[in-house]
């Protein structure tokens, strides 16, 4: 490296060359002149031998100024090359202090400041990679591929541990993984959007959430799948439910039980008075209060106290007949042709608050839509809406009992819908759609 660039005494190229030429001239200036003298009577032969002195001499001396130069194009030329290929570790050096050197040292200092921008960036990479592998979120980068492939370019530990028992999942199609896996994943992943699933028994029972993202990575079409584990979370959420219903429920007892003692009371003295003729409006206002405080108790009591389904035969047709004159819907394509095999009552009560809810989201009423239809072995019940959809936050705790973004809801009709569907063997899926809306499935056994 050329650190003596501007310091000293500076020999421009223009002035050395041009030192160079002269000296030349002057040269051959002089051996034409004692030619001259030893062969005055013959220019030509002068002339000749001049040619014969200069010609070798000034190739020589020009290239031996040349030469320096066209290795240093060739350095530079080199260390071009080893910069695009990622490699910032050449610098080169120049003996002259000329207008070259300055070109050196630009270039050199060019080459250090990408050699410190790659360090700093293998670092930031180095950290990104140690969070990603060790975070909790199951991560999996999918590229689209020729004729429908989706070869997995990236996983995390948390995604091999899940999917592939620890072992190693990039360049592993993600079809012939999920045939592996749990038909739960396997089925909201192909079934697009965001959305909560469901795995394992009611006992050993894993709560998931799937996000998605798409994007272009080198001018190829990606997708990022996002699998987080809820279930300790959901847990946790529900233990703080449940001391939220014990205050709700023990603030509407109190201004419940408060009135019926002080009406009693007052009832019993009129009647020692012998006063009767307030006693029918007293009687009236008691049996008020208890019935709105049975119908409270009765809507938790039916969530609570779920009986277990009476499984049978129930034709669609009569079944979707009954639940439409009750609310409206748009039916969906075709219904199956073989008869269902649920409790009717429960599944009219769960679908009822499904559709609810779906009128509830603002949707507009002609696009509340049912579809029933039958998936492989399993029967498969959506409600789909155009309403505003749900955040992360209200899909991470919609299932759990009494949520609700409501003012006045109970947080009871997805709860409701779940435990009917996971008493029939099935479980309920819910995801965001396309365009906007939410779609909840019930996934039963056909």
């Amino acid at each position: 490296m050329s650190g003596a660039a501007g310091k000293g005494f500076r020999l421009s190229l223009v002035t050395r060359w041009s030192a160079l030429v002269g000296t030349l001239l002057a040269l051959g200036i002089l051996i034409a002149l004692g030619l001259t003298r030893l062969l005055p009577d013959r220019p030509g032969l002068v002339f000749g031998i001049c040619l014969l002195c200069m010609v070798p001499l000034s190739i020589i001396t020009i290239r031996s100024q040349i030469q320096p130069i066209l290795s240093l194009f060739r350095a530079l030329a080199g260390t071009v090359t080893s910069y695009k290929d990622g490699d910032f570790s050449f610098s080169l050096h120049w003996q002259q202090n000329d207008e070259l050197s300055d070109l050196i040292e630009a270039h050199n200092a060019l080459g250090n400041v990408l050699r410190e921008q790659r360090l700093d960036l293998m670092q930031r990479e180095l950290l990104l990679d140690t969070m990603v592998q060790n975070t909790p979120v199951a991560m999996l980068l999918v590229a689209d591929g020729a004729g429908g492939a989706r070869p997995i370019v990236y996983a995390n530990i948390a995604a091999r541990q899940l999917l592939n028992q620890g072992r190693k999942l990039e360049g592993h199609q993600l079809g012939e993984i999920l045939r592996q896996s749990n038909a739960a994943l396997r089925d909201a992943v192909t079934r697009g959007g965001d959305g909560l699933f469901t795995t394992g028994d009611s006992e050993d029972e894993e709560v998931y959430h799937l996000a998605r993202r798409n994007f272009s990575l080198n001018g190829r079409r990606h997708e990022l799948l996002l699998l987080r584990q809820l279930t300790v979370e959901l847990r946790r959420q529900e233990v703080q439910t449940w001391k939220k219903v014990i205050r709700v429920i023990s603030h509407e007892l109190n201004n419940s039980l408060a009135p019926l003692t002080s009406l009693a009371h007052s009832g019993a003295e009129l009647v020692r008075r012998g006063q009767t003729e307030r006693l029918p409006q007293i009687l009236e206002t008691i049996g008020e209060r208890t019935r709105h405080l049975e119908t409270f108790i009765l809507g938790y009591a039916r969530f609570a106290k779920l009986p277990a389904p009476r499984i049978e035969a129930c034709g669609w047709d009569g079944f979707l007949a009954r639940l439409s004159s009750q609310v409206a819907f748009r039916l969906v394509g075709e219904t199956p042709a073989a008869p269902a095999m649920i409790d009717p009552a429960q599944m009219e009560q769960a679908l009822l608050n499904l559709l609810k809810n779906a009128h509830e989201s603002g949707s507009p009423p002609g696009q509340v839509e049912l579809n029933v239809k039958r998936v492989a072995d399993m029967l498969r019940i959506e409600v789909s809406d155009r309403g505003p959809g749900m955040n992360e936050a209200v899909l991470t705790n919609a299932l759990v009992p009494f949520y609700s973004t409501k003012r006045s809801g109970t947080g009871l009709g997805l709860a409701l819908a779940r435990e009917i569907a996971e008493a029939h063997g099935g479980r309920i899926t819910l995801g965001n759609r396309e365009g906007g809306g939410l779609t909840v499935a019930l996934i039963l056994p056909a």
